[in-house]
């Protein structure tokens, strides 16, 4: 035991006497090694540290004109010495921007058309993506190519086809007019053929295919079905990619115009009307002027830039609070696929 403890006593000195020692001894006694080294590691870190800065810079930078110009009076919008910080700060162009948009009623509405279609697209596109990873059945290689199919081929190609079919939609002989109503985008999210659902089956399916066959063998062993081993063993173990799709279905119906205009141009949206916020704000200032005006360009784009704002508002809230749940959620399912 003596013996022992003075070996350790020894080591530590010899530690203590080597960390003691001055960096430019310690590189003499390695010969230029520990300085080559220590070069590499901080030339490695201020080149990593300048790209991300720049990367940063060009994904905020937009955000923060759009920002100076939301602010900006209109006096400060033709002037050439300001660029971002506004000389004479004003909410006014927010005040315009919710008038023309009607935003709550717009907010109100795309929040609940995005949460059912959300809800929807994840549920069916779950079952399809499960189905894909358990089951055989006849065409199964063909129909996955469909998929791939629905995930490549951009949906404005069938945009006459989906008007023509909705338009004039058969039912028990009867002709209807389906447009300017949620059914139709009910009716193709139910089938699987909504924003992005061939994306969506592709990550659940390759998810699923991760998981150990024996869960499910040990569900049927005790007596559970397909369906219900789906629900109780499945689903709670799916959470991180059914979070990720959700949230991914949620953000892209929340910006979308092309299935929103094709369907649902009847119900106020905010990516419908921010797709008119500049022809109204000509109106708006008509009104207020007595006759025809015509909206200078730089304010305009003020009030476009201030009702992007109030469209993307929402959005950075959401991701504020789900912050860590999302990149958990998308952690976890790069290490199941």
């Amino acid at each position: 035991m003596t013996n022992s403890k003075k070996k350790t006593t020894k080591t530590k000195k010899t530690t203590n006497a080597v960390e003691t020692r001055s960096f430019w001894e310690r590189n003499e006694a390695s010969n230029g090694i520990l300085l080559n080294e220590t070069i590499k590691k901080y030339a490695i870190s201020i080149f990593r540290g300048i790209l991300l800065f720049g990367m940063c810079f060009m994904i905020i930078q937009p955000i923060l004109n759009k920002i100076a110009l939301s602010f900006m009076a209109e006096r400060d919008l033709y002037d050439t010495t300001i660029i971002l910080v506004p000389k004479h700060f004003s909410v006014s162009n927010w005040k315009i921007a919710m008038n023309l948009l009607n935003y709550k009623t717009t907010l109100f509405n795309t929040l609940w058309v995005s949460v059912l279609v959300s809800v929807i697209e994840v549920a069916m596109c779950s079952v399809v993506g499960y189905g894909f990873s358990r089951f055989q059945f006849p065409f199964k290689r063909f129909w996955f190519f469909c998929v791939i199919l629905v995930i490549v081929i951009p949906p404005q190609t069938i945009s006459t086809s989906l008007f023509l079919h909705f338009r004039y939609f058969k039912l028990f002989g009867a002709t209807l007019n389906l447009r300017g109503s949620m059914l139709p985008y009910i009716m193709m999210c139910m089938g699987c053929m909504g924003l992005k659902n061939g994306l969506y089956i592709f990550m659940i399916r390759q998810f699923f295919m991760g998981f150990p066959f024996e869960l499910e063998e040990a569900a049927y062993v005790d007596g559970c079905g397909p369906l219900k081993t789906f629900v109780r063993i499945m689903v709670p173990g799916a959470k991180p990619i059914i979070t990720s799709c959700f949230l991914f279905s949620f953000v892209w119906q929340w910006t979308d115009s092309f299935y929103s205009n094709l369907f649902l141009g009847k119900i106020q949206l905010l990516s419908i009307q921010l797709t008119g916020i500049v022809d109204k704000f000509g109106i708006y200032l008509s009104k207020i002027n007595g006759g025809s005006v015509i909206a200078p360009i730089g304010y305009s784009n003020a009030i476009l830039s201030t009702g992007m704002l109030l469209a993307i508002l929402p959005l950075i809230i959401l991701y504020i609070f789900c912050q860590r749940l999302f990149v958990e959620s998308l952690a976890s399912t790069g290490v199941k696929m």
